[in-house]
Order: C-alpha cells, then sequence, then structure tokens
C-alpha cells in the first residue's frame, strides 16, 4: 500500500529521492543495499552487468534470468515502499541483460529507425519489456531521445543510439517504445534532456559544452511525447550549453529543468538526473554542492549508480546532506515535499 507524504519523516522523503547501485548478484551478497531499502527507506536501485570501478569482478548484478528474478524479488520484499528497480535496457550496444547470459537479444535505436514505420520499434520494445517484466524490473531508463546531430558523437551516434536526425520520427518511435512497456506494466524514463546528439564529447568522462552545436530542435521529442501523454519521467543530461545556462550543466540547472522542462514545456512527471558520479558532474563540483544544486533546479530522483566510482555508503551521505541542507535552509522543504509526492504518484502507476 502507498503511504501519504504526511506519514513520512523528512528522512523518508529524503531517501524516497535515490536510485543506487549496488554490488552483488545474490541477496547474500548484498546486506548493505538491503539495509539502504529497509532501514534507510531508499526509493529504488539500478541494476549493471558488469562493474566499472573494479573490472576484476566477474559479474555486477546479472547471472542469469533465473538468478536476476530472484535477486530482484529480494530487493522488492525488503522495501516498505514499493521500490523502483531501474536498468538501461536501450537495446543494441546498451544491453544490460545479453544474449551471453541468457537473455533474449534486442535491436539498437539507429537499426530501428532506419526502419519504414515504428511497428518494429513496437515488437522489439515489447520484447524488452516482456523481458523486464519477468525479471521484475519496472522501470527502464530508455528511450533515448536524443537526436542523431552529430557524426562525430563518442557516446550516441558511436553507439547507435538515436533513431534518427529527424526529430519527428525520433518521437513517433520513442512513443512506440513508451507504449509497449506501459502494456506490460513497465515504466520509462525517455533521455537526455535538453539534448545530448550534437554533444562532440562525453559527460561520463568529463565537461560537455554544447553551446555552438545544439539547436532547439533536439526539444522537438520531449515537447511531442509531453503533448501527447506519453512521458512519464525524464533524464538530464550532464551537458553545458550556455544559451541556456551561463553558468552550470542541465542537472544543476534551474533554468534549464525548471523553466525550460516544466515552464515552457509543461512537464508534470518524474526528473530524473543522470548518474551524479558521472565526470562532468563529480570532477566539477563537490558531493554536497552538486547534490544540493540538483534538487534545487528540480531533480526528483537521483542517480548514483554507483558503478563508475563505488561506495557502499553512498545512500546514506546523499541523505544526510538533504536532510542537513533542508535544516539548514540551503534546500526548501517545499522542493523535498514536491520531489516525494512525485515519487509517489510515479510509483503508484507501476
Amino acid at each position: 500500500m502507498m503511504p501519504s507524504l504526511d506519514s513520512l519523516t523528512l528522512r523518508e522523503r529524503v531517501a524516497q529521492m535515490l536510485l543506487v547501485g549496488f554490488r552483488g548478484c545474490h541477496a547474500s551478497e548484498c546486506s548493505a543495499v538491503l539495509d539502504d531499502i529497509s532501514g534507510l527507506g531508499a526509493g529504488g536501485v539500478i541494476l549493471f552487468d558488469r562493474d566499472v570501478a573494479d573490472p576484476s569482478l566477474p559479474l555486477r548484478n546479472v547471472e542469469s534470468p533465473e538468478q536476476l528474478r530472484a535477486l530482484v524479488a529480494a530487493l522488492r520484499s525488503a522495501a516498505r515502499i514499493p521500490l523502483l528497480v531501474a536498468i538501461d535496457q536501450e537495446g543494441g550496444q546498451v544491453n544490460r541483460l545479453k544474449t551471453s547470459r541468457g537473455f533474449p537479444a534486442s535491436v539498437s535505436h539507429a537499426a530501428l529507425g532506419g526502419a519504414e514505420g515504428v511497428e518494429g520499434t513496437r515488437v522489439a520494445a515489447t520484447l524488452i519489456a516482456a523481458t523486464l517484466d519477468d525479471a521484475g524490473i519496472n522501470f527502464n531508463l530508455a528511450p533515448v531521445v536524443d537526436l542523431d546531430a552529430n557524426p562525430d558523437n563518442p557516446i550516441i551516434r558511436a553507439r547507435e543510439r538515436s533513431f534518427s536526425a529527424d526529430p519527428e520520427a525520433v518521437a513517433r518511435h520513442a512513443r512506440a517504445f513508451v507504449e509497449a512497456h506501459r502494456a506490460r506494466g513497465v515504466m520509462c524514463c525517455v533521455k537526455h534532456f535538453p539534448g545530448h546528439g550534437s554533444a562532440a564529447g562525453d559527460t561520463h568522462a568529463g565537461f560537455v559544452d554544447v553551446t555552438t552545436t545544439w539547436s532547439e530542435r533536439e526539444l522537438l521529442p520531449f515537447r511531442r511525447l509531453i503533448e501527447s501523454a506519453a512521458c512519464d519521467a525524464v533524464m538530464s543530461a550532464h551537458v553545458f550549453n550556455a544559451t541556456l545556462d551561463c553558468a552550470h550543466p542541465a542537472t544543476l540547472s534551474p533554468a534549464v529543468l525548471t523553466g525550460l522542462l516544466r515552464g515552457q514545456l509543461g512537464f508534470e512527471g518524474l526528473i530524473v538526473s543522470d548518474d551524479m558520479q558521472m565526470g562532468a558532474i563529480a570532477s566539477h563540483y563537490g558531493l554536497q554542492d552538486a547534490v544540493e544544486r540538483a534538487v534545487c533546479a528540480g531533480v526528483d530522483l537521483l542517480c548514483f549508480g554507483n558503478n563508475l566510482h563505488f561506495d557502499p555508503q553512498i545512500a546514506r551521505k546523499v541523505v544526510d546532506i538533504l536532510v542537513r541542507a533542508v535544516e539548514e535552509g540551503r534546500v526548501p522543504r517545499e522542493r523535498i515535499d514536491e520531489s516525494c509526492a512525485r515519487l509517489l504518484t510515479f510509483k503508484s502507476k507501476l
């Protein structure tokens, strides 16, 4: 049963705003994250197939369909409030559930976008959604709605993650992708706002400036999905765009997230940060500064993949930071309440 906002303490409300990664394929290996879920009240977890911070580890969270189903069941049963279990299962190269571990093959956005019509996308997304639903995963951090706008883009174009250079085509394919997931009870998060497709760099690695390459055409897929009520969650990009905010990247920008996404585009759903441990943020901002800025900018769900850098205490550190920031007046309590209310509404749709 979903609790009311009024029944939750400040610390519990803040904990709901976390999507955290962890190590372990079996419940017996996951005592820390299980405690984050049951004791702290963390709102969600994110799954990975490999450990980036320690390549010597053969597995991160995914070993086989049977193992994954058992792991997710243990995680969800530990939660007092329904748990978001998230994964990046776009298809193609960005694919955490691989055939080598017993999962069905998937198709990249680029391959799907190159076909006539969107039925191929609907079929491919239905298979992805069924695979996630079977495992108990309820939140797919996909589809990508970035435009194929730069042939030298190392993280979108090079990894075949864009449906098309045509924003209307991107919107049509993305809507089919979302609808196929909804039919299986899996929520989607479209990404990366306000557009990563024109970038020449990778925000995983460091600062990426799209000021001279970005265009308003990159907003159109987001606009179309919002207009058609096919957008429940949006992930922010860590790109810097001086045209929109001359001081901070999009994830930390009130002008981009509250002004543009909420104000101009009318988005009322969940705003999810890209991984806060990526170089574009972590190399330029301290943890406290980044977390406080992101929440004040409008982020509702803070993603700490805990994979680029592993910190088993990251969830508790972030909760302590935000509770203290509210108590000391740096983050308005109303922002916490708004985000927690959106999260409870989002979870009620699962």
